[in-house]
Parts: C-alpha cells; structure tokens; sequence
C-alpha cells in the first residue's frame, strides 16, 4: 500500500511549480535589497536617508493593502487569474524602477511591486493542490525556497550590481516575474472549478473563527519581531568582529542548517501527532533567543555565539513559517481559503513593515535592551494566546475536509 505521507506526481508537481514562482519572485526582490540604499543615493533626492527607506518600505505597506482584497478575488474568480494577474503588476512596478530617473519614480516603482501581492492566491492554490497530510511538507518548500534564493542573493547581489547596475536588477526582476507567470500556465495543475455560490460572510468567519486569529496574530508578531531583530544583528556581528561583507558566512550555514533540523522533526511528529507541541516549542525557541539577547545586552558576544543564536532563532521561524500556512488552509475551506490566506499575509506583511519601522526607534531610543525586551515581550505574549490552540486534524484524502465555522474551535 502507498505511504499516504508521501506526494503523489501531482502534488510534487503542484508544489515544485509554485516553489519555483515564490522563489523567482523573492529573487527580484532580494537582489535589490543589499545595494538598494547605496544605490538609490544617487538619485535626486537620495541624500535623504528618511526618503530612500520609505523607497525601500512602501513595497511592504501595498501588499499589505492588497494581499487580502486579491486573496478574496482569488475566492471568487480563480487563483491562477489572480496569480497571473498580480506578476503582470509586479512586472509593470519593476519596469517603472528600471526606468526611474529620481527618487520619487523609483519609490512609485516599489509601490506598484507591492501591488502585485500573490502570495496569498499562491498559497491558497497550493492548498488546493495538496493533502492536509502532506501539506505542510509542501508550504516548506515554499519556505525552503525563499531561504535558498535569500542566500543567494546576499552573495550574488554585489556582483551583479558592479556590471548591469541597479536599473538591470529591476530588469532582472521584471524577467523573473514573467518567467513566473509561464511557469503557472504551463506546469502549474489545472486548478478545480471554484463553487458557483458567492459566499460574502468568508471574511467575517474568518476574522470569527479563534484558531485563525491566533495564527494571525502569531505571523504578525513573528515578522515584527524578525524585521525588528535584524535592526540589531547585524552591527552586533560587526562588534564581534565580522566585516559586513562576510556577514553571509553566518546567515548561510545556519539557514541551511536549521532545514535540515526542520526536515528530521517537524515531518514525522507531525504524523504522529505532536503538532502543538512542535508549534509551541518553536515559539519557546525563538521567544528564548530574545531573551538571551536581552540578558547579553550591553556584552560582547563573539561570532560563534552570536551564530548559535541565530541558528536557533531560524530553526524555530522555519517551524512556523511551514506550521502557520498549512494550518491555515486546513481550518479554511477551499471556498474562503483565499480569504483566511489574504488575512495571514495581510498581517505578515503588516509585521514586516511595523518590526522594521518600530526596531529602528527602539534602538535609537531605548537601545539594545529595550529592543530585545520588545521583542521577548511580544512572543511571551503569543506563547501564553497559542497555548490553548488544537492543531487541525489529518486528513488522507480530503483537502478540504476542514470548513470555517464562526463559532468553531474556541
């Protein structure tokens, strides 16, 4: 008898497919992220620090606005048509920064980026297209990706830069978009027929349904915290010693490192049944780290400590960056499914840009310290609301087994 744990083709096609789309879409964006603010400087207007960080920014604050209208649109019309239709914005933004001639344009680019908000249609298609059993395994692929060409880019960036300039990475990203869009027309599996009812109360049972709103505000607090601790990573390894150009040295080996400890424990104790456990202990890790940060202020740490650190950080965000989305899409039907994704992105995506926002202030105002009090305080705070959440049962056969009710599972 076939292991149900395993893909079946369609599964493995359905998940390397839109892997492959997540990935190509990080890719333009994380390319431009390491020489972005060097190299907008340059432009008219570009002097001011306060101006280039909103360019940089603004592409946060419009998917976020975005990511739950095109999740519903993705409910009611399709999620490939979403899909597609959200890289064709994407690949407009990145044509008009390739093309920006002051800083005003190149922040007008970012912005239309930002438009281009999918990843909740992707991820719901995703869902669509996969078993609750073998789900998660599929959103960490996702996940895995993302991390890959992160890593990539942190080397290659620099180099690119010297030769095509920062206008030939927008072109580059343009190119990866619509390299995206022939991938989901071509590989992607037909999606199914989505039910010809409308269903207009999607959104208020989701925004009823408790399970759901503790994954939303755990995926808020978790980005915050992330963007808001990179505020102070990196000139914490620079006191230990480590130049910034071989920060890469650090975030790479513990990246990877930390899939594979996410490949040997969250699989199999997700089939036996310990995702709680696995889900709060991720958030214990993590809340655990800040704490350290917190008790080390002010105390030289050396690289190798400071890599430890990080590597468990990325061992428990990697557990929830594959825990979050798949329960998600277990406790939605395929019917809101777009929905309930469009609000976890819509909140992570809120995270990103509040953490990195509120980071800087707190370390301009309250240091070190009050930066990882923050920090700890709010996964404290998500540890104590997860602590009476139920993983969503297994289901072999059925992805859509699991249907949001607006009083379920308080």
């Amino acid at each position: 008898m076939a292991d149900p744990s395993r893909m079946t083709p369609l599964e493995l096609r359905s998940a390397l497919s839109l892997s492959s789309v997540f990935g190509m879409r990080m890719l333009g964006l994380f390319l431009v992220l390491p020489v972005f603010a060097l190299e907008a400087a340059r432009f008219p207007g570009g002097d001011d620090p306060a101006r280039v960080g909103l360019a940089m920014g603004i592409y946060g604050l419009t998917q976020a606005l975005l990511q739950l209208p095109l999740g519903m649109a993705s409910d009611r019309w399709g999620r490939k048509r979403v899909i597609v239709a959200g890289l064709l914005v994407f690949a407009l933004g990145s044509a008009m920064a390739m093309a920006a001639t002051s800083l005003a344009g190149l922040t007008l680019g970012r912005a239309v980026q930002g438009a281009g908000a999918v990843s909740a249609a992707v991820t719901a298609l995703l869902a669509d297209q996969t078993r609750d059993v073998v789900r998660t395994k599929a959103m960490t692929l996702v996940g895995v990706s993302i991390g890959a060409v992160f890593a990539f880019s942190l080397m290659a960036a620099p180099w690119l830069n010297q030769f095509v300039g920062l206008s030939g990475l927008f072109a580059l990203t343009a190119v990866m978009a619509l390299l995206g869009i022939a991938v989901v027309l071509k590989f992607t599996p037909p999606e199914a027929p989505r039910p010809t009812a409308r269903h207009a109360a999607g959104l208020s049972q989701v925004l009823a349904h408790a399970q759901l709103m503790r994954l939303n505000l755990g995926v808020f607090i978790l980005h915050a915290v992330q963007l808001a601790m990179w505020v102070a990573i990196p000139g914490l390894l620079v006191q230990a010693g480590l130049v910034k150009e071989l920060h890469w040295q650090v975030y790479l080996p513990t990246v990877l490192a930390s899939f594979f400890v996410l490949r040997m424990t969250l699989y199999p104790l997700e089939r036996r049944g310990y995702l709680r456990a696995v889900f709060l202990l991720a958030v214990a890790l993590i809340a655990g780290v800040q704490l350290v940060f917190l008790w080390t202020a002010g105390q030289p740490l050396g690289v190798l400590a400071l890599a430890v650190l990080l590597f468990v950080f990325f061992c428990g965000f990697n557990i929830l960056e594959s825990c979050q989305p798949s329960m998600a899409s277990r406790l939605a039907s395929s019917r809101v499914r777009g929905t309930a994704l469009g609000v976890l992105n819509t909140l992570q995506s809120l995270g990103f840009f509040l953490g990195g926002a509120l980071g800087g202030w707190l370390l301009r105002t309250q240091g070190v310290s009050g930066l990882f009090l923050a920090c700890a305080a709010l996964m404290l705070l998500w540890l104590v609301v997860a602590w009476p959440m139920r993983a969503p049962a297994l289901h072999d056969s059925s992805p859509e087994a699991c249907v949001v009710e607006s009083g379920a599972a308080r």
